[in-house]
Protein backbone atom coordinates (compact mmCIF):
# COMPACT_ATOMS: atom_id res chain seq x y z
CA UNK A 1 0.00 0.00 0.00
CA UNK A 2 1.09 3.20 -0.97
CA UNK A 3 1.67 6.74 1.14
CA UNK A 4 -0.93 9.40 0.24
CA UNK A 5 0.72 12.75 0.06
CA UNK A 6 0.22 15.32 2.43
CA UNK A 7 -2.39 17.78 1.84
CA UNK A 8 -0.80 21.32 1.39
CA UNK A 9 -2.41 24.82 1.52
CA UNK A 10 -1.78 26.92 -1.32
CA UNK A 11 0.34 29.26 0.23
CA UNK A 12 2.58 26.69 1.82
CA UNK A 13 2.69 24.75 -0.80
CA UNK A 14 4.23 27.63 -3.24
CA UNK A 15 6.61 28.79 -0.35
CA UNK A 16 8.03 25.16 -0.14
CA UNK A 17 8.66 25.14 -4.31
CA UNK A 18 10.79 28.06 -3.68
CA UNK A 19 12.69 26.88 -0.75
CA UNK A 20 13.07 23.60 -2.27
CA UNK A 21 15.24 24.77 -5.41
CA UNK A 22 17.91 26.42 -2.82
CA UNK A 23 17.82 23.98 -0.28
CA UNK A 24 20.87 22.93 1.05
CA UNK A 25 21.05 19.87 3.55
CA UNK A 26 22.09 21.04 7.25
CA UNK A 27 25.18 19.67 8.64
CA UNK A 28 24.85 17.09 11.29
CA UNK A 29 23.94 18.36 14.80
CA UNK A 30 26.96 17.91 17.62
CA UNK A 31 26.17 17.29 21.09
CA UNK A 32 27.43 20.31 23.82
CA UNK A 33 27.36 18.42 27.04
CA UNK A 34 29.36 16.09 27.65
CA UNK A 35 29.66 14.50 24.13
CA UNK A 36 28.37 14.50 20.70
CA UNK A 37 25.64 11.43 20.32
CA UNK A 38 24.33 10.26 16.81
CA UNK A 39 21.10 10.55 16.26
CA UNK A 40 18.53 9.12 13.94
CA UNK A 41 18.30 9.65 10.16
CA UNK A 42 14.26 10.07 8.44
CA UNK A 43 13.06 9.30 5.06
CA UNK A 44 9.91 9.77 4.45
CA UNK A 45 8.35 10.32 0.89
CA UNK A 46 8.54 14.15 1.49
CA UNK A 47 11.89 14.58 2.99
CA UNK A 48 13.25 17.00 0.36
CA UNK A 49 9.73 19.31 0.90
CA UNK A 50 9.67 19.23 4.76
CA UNK A 51 13.58 19.63 5.12
CA UNK A 52 13.17 22.54 2.79
CA UNK A 53 10.15 23.70 4.55
CA UNK A 54 10.57 26.95 7.03
CA UNK A 55 6.95 26.58 7.73
CA UNK A 56 5.37 29.78 9.25
CA UNK A 57 3.55 28.35 12.18
CA UNK A 58 2.63 25.24 13.48
CA UNK A 59 -0.75 25.82 11.87
CA UNK A 60 1.16 25.51 8.76
CA UNK A 61 2.79 22.64 9.65
CA UNK A 62 0.07 20.71 11.39
CA UNK A 63 -1.77 21.48 7.93
CA UNK A 64 1.18 20.12 6.07
CA UNK A 65 0.83 16.67 8.66
CA UNK A 66 -3.05 16.09 7.59
CA UNK A 67 -4.17 12.73 8.10
CA UNK A 68 -0.62 10.97 8.31
CA UNK A 69 0.26 7.28 7.30
CA UNK A 70 3.66 7.91 7.06
CA UNK A 71 4.18 4.72 9.31
CA UNK A 72 1.89 1.97 10.73
CA UNK A 73 1.04 4.14 13.73
CA UNK A 74 -1.92 5.53 12.02
CA UNK A 75 -3.71 2.14 11.83
CA UNK A 76 -4.88 2.14 15.20
CA UNK A 77 -5.02 5.64 16.07
CA UNK A 78 -8.31 7.60 17.33
CA UNK A 79 -6.62 11.09 17.21
CA UNK A 80 -3.42 12.45 15.79
CA UNK A 81 -1.71 13.89 18.78
CA UNK A 82 0.44 17.15 17.57
CA UNK A 83 1.22 18.95 20.66
CA UNK A 84 -0.33 22.09 22.66
CA UNK A 85 1.11 25.33 24.75
CA UNK A 86 2.34 28.55 24.24
CA UNK A 87 3.81 29.11 20.41
CA UNK A 88 6.42 31.07 21.90
CA UNK A 89 7.52 28.97 24.86
CA UNK A 90 10.71 29.38 26.25
CA UNK A 91 10.51 25.68 27.85
CA UNK A 92 9.37 22.37 25.40
CA UNK A 93 8.76 19.35 27.39
CA UNK A 94 9.09 16.18 24.82
CA UNK A 95 7.72 12.79 25.34
CA UNK A 96 7.83 9.58 23.82
CA UNK A 97 4.25 9.03 22.62
CA UNK A 98 0.52 9.50 23.18
CA UNK A 99 -1.21 6.90 25.88
CA UNK A 100 -4.84 6.20 25.58
CA UNK A 101 -5.59 8.81 27.35
CA UNK A 102 -4.06 11.26 24.97
CA UNK A 103 -5.14 8.95 21.61
CA UNK A 104 -9.13 9.65 23.16
CA UNK A 105 -8.74 13.38 23.77
CA UNK A 106 -6.45 13.88 20.78
CA UNK A 107 -3.73 16.01 23.48
CA UNK A 108 -0.22 15.14 24.99
CA UNK A 109 0.10 14.17 28.46
CA UNK A 110 -3.90 14.51 29.95
CA UNK A 111 -3.58 11.33 32.00
CA UNK A 112 -2.31 10.23 35.05
CA UNK A 113 1.60 11.03 34.05
CA UNK A 114 0.12 14.16 32.59
CA UNK A 115 -1.31 15.10 35.81
CA UNK A 116 2.04 14.69 37.28
CA UNK A 117 4.10 17.07 34.79
CA UNK A 118 1.42 19.33 35.36
CA UNK A 119 1.43 19.45 38.57
CA UNK A 120 5.74 19.71 38.15
CA UNK A 121 5.06 22.82 36.02
CA UNK A 122 2.95 24.37 37.93
CA UNK A 123 3.34 23.56 42.11
CA UNK A 124 7.21 22.81 41.32
CA UNK A 125 8.01 25.56 38.25
CA UNK A 126 6.13 27.93 38.83
CA UNK A 127 4.97 28.33 35.80
CA UNK A 128 1.73 27.73 33.86
CA UNK A 129 0.85 24.74 31.52
CA UNK A 130 0.01 26.90 28.99
CA UNK A 131 3.34 29.06 29.65
CA UNK A 132 5.56 25.83 28.13
CA UNK A 133 4.59 23.93 24.97
CA UNK A 134 4.36 19.80 25.38
CA UNK A 135 4.19 17.74 22.58
CA UNK A 136 6.05 13.76 21.73
CA UNK A 137 8.74 12.15 19.90
CA UNK A 138 5.68 10.14 17.69
CA UNK A 139 1.89 11.75 17.04
CA UNK A 140 0.11 8.69 17.13
CA UNK A 141 -0.18 6.04 20.25
CA UNK A 142 1.89 2.70 19.81
CA UNK A 143 -0.30 -0.31 20.04
CA UNK A 144 -0.55 -1.32 23.99
CA UNK A 145 1.95 1.86 24.89
CA UNK A 146 4.86 -0.15 23.69
CA UNK A 147 7.59 2.41 22.92
CA UNK A 148 8.07 3.71 19.31
CA UNK A 149 9.78 1.90 17.05
CA UNK A 150 12.75 2.96 14.90
CA UNK A 151 10.98 3.42 11.81
CA UNK A 152 7.78 5.14 13.62
CA UNK A 153 10.45 8.27 15.45
CA UNK A 154 12.41 8.55 11.62
CA UNK A 155 8.98 9.01 10.09
CA UNK A 156 7.92 11.66 12.66
CA UNK A 157 10.96 12.91 13.96
CA UNK A 158 11.12 15.60 11.14
CA UNK A 159 8.04 17.14 12.72
CA UNK A 160 9.22 17.59 15.84
CA UNK A 161 12.31 19.37 14.63
CA UNK A 162 10.43 21.91 12.48
CA UNK A 163 8.30 22.18 16.02
CA UNK A 164 11.07 23.30 17.82
CA UNK A 165 12.35 25.25 14.75
CA UNK A 166 9.10 26.83 15.23
CA UNK A 167 9.17 27.45 18.87
CA UNK A 168 12.89 28.36 18.92
CA UNK A 169 12.79 27.28 23.23
CA UNK A 170 15.32 28.05 24.96
CA UNK A 171 15.31 24.84 26.61
CA UNK A 172 13.92 21.59 25.77
CA UNK A 173 13.31 18.82 28.64
CA UNK A 174 12.96 15.77 27.03
CA UNK A 175 10.74 12.97 29.30
CA UNK A 176 12.45 9.39 29.58
CA UNK A 177 14.35 7.40 27.73
CA UNK A 178 12.84 6.79 24.21
CA UNK A 179 12.80 10.73 23.57
CA UNK A 180 16.01 11.36 24.73
CA UNK A 181 17.28 8.73 22.75
CA UNK A 182 15.51 9.95 19.71
CA UNK A 183 17.46 13.21 20.23
CA UNK A 184 20.60 12.45 21.24
CA UNK A 185 21.10 9.20 20.22
CA UNK A 186 20.62 5.34 20.62
CA UNK A 187 23.83 4.99 23.17
CA UNK A 188 22.06 7.79 25.73
CA UNK A 189 21.40 5.99 29.24
CA UNK A 190 18.94 7.68 31.20
CA UNK A 191 20.18 6.55 34.64
CA UNK A 192 23.50 7.64 34.12
CA UNK A 193 22.90 10.64 32.39
CA UNK A 194 20.06 12.40 32.84
CA UNK A 195 20.22 15.61 34.61
CA UNK A 196 23.12 16.69 32.34
CA UNK A 197 22.98 19.80 29.72
CA UNK A 198 23.27 18.40 26.07
CA UNK A 199 21.96 20.04 23.04
CA UNK A 200 19.85 19.62 19.71
CA UNK A 201 19.73 21.91 17.18
CA UNK A 202 21.83 24.25 18.95
CA UNK A 203 18.92 24.23 21.72
CA UNK A 204 20.08 23.25 25.58
CA UNK A 205 18.55 20.34 26.50
CA UNK A 206 18.06 18.63 29.78
CA UNK A 207 16.82 14.91 30.19
CA UNK A 208 14.99 13.68 32.71
CA UNK A 209 12.60 10.75 33.98
CA UNK A 210 9.27 10.11 32.17
CA UNK A 211 6.32 10.95 34.38
CA UNK A 212 4.97 7.42 34.46
CA UNK A 213 8.44 6.35 35.78
CA UNK A 214 7.79 8.42 39.23
CA UNK A 215 4.23 7.05 39.48
CA UNK A 216 5.75 3.60 39.37
CA UNK A 217 9.10 5.01 41.86
CA UNK A 218 8.39 7.75 43.64
CA UNK A 219 11.50 8.14 45.23
CA UNK A 220 12.89 9.31 41.64
CA UNK A 221 11.20 12.71 42.20
CA UNK A 222 14.14 13.60 43.81
CA UNK A 223 16.00 13.27 41.02
CA UNK A 224 13.83 14.85 38.65
CA UNK A 225 13.04 17.94 41.14
CA UNK A 226 16.64 18.17 40.72
CA UNK A 227 16.88 18.53 36.85
CA UNK A 228 13.95 20.72 37.26
CA UNK A 229 15.76 23.31 39.08
CA UNK A 230 18.99 23.27 36.62
CA UNK A 231 16.28 24.32 33.86
CA UNK A 232 14.79 26.90 36.11
CA UNK A 233 18.09 28.41 36.76
CA UNK A 234 18.86 28.41 33.06
CA UNK A 235 15.87 30.40 32.37
CA UNK A 236 16.08 32.46 35.29
CA UNK A 237 13.38 31.37 37.00
CA UNK A 238 13.35 31.62 41.30
CA UNK A 239 13.88 28.61 42.44
CA UNK A 240 11.48 27.57 45.25
CA UNK A 241 13.39 25.00 47.32
CA UNK A 242 10.21 23.93 49.43
CA UNK A 243 8.28 23.68 46.19
CA UNK A 244 6.34 20.83 45.79
CA UNK A 245 5.32 18.48 42.43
Amino acid sequence: MGLEPPILSSSTLEYLRKEASSFNPPEADEGLIPRPLGRLRWFPTDTPLLAAGKFNSLEDLRDFIGECKRCKLWRGRTNLVFGEGSHKARLVFVGEGPGREEDIAGRPFVGEAGKLLTRIIENGMGLKRNEVYICNVVKCRPPRNRDPEKDEIEACLPFLEQQLRIISPEVICTLGRVSAQALLGGEFKITRERGKWFSFMDIPLMPTYHPAYLLRNPSAKRDVWEDAKKIMRHLGLEVRENAQA
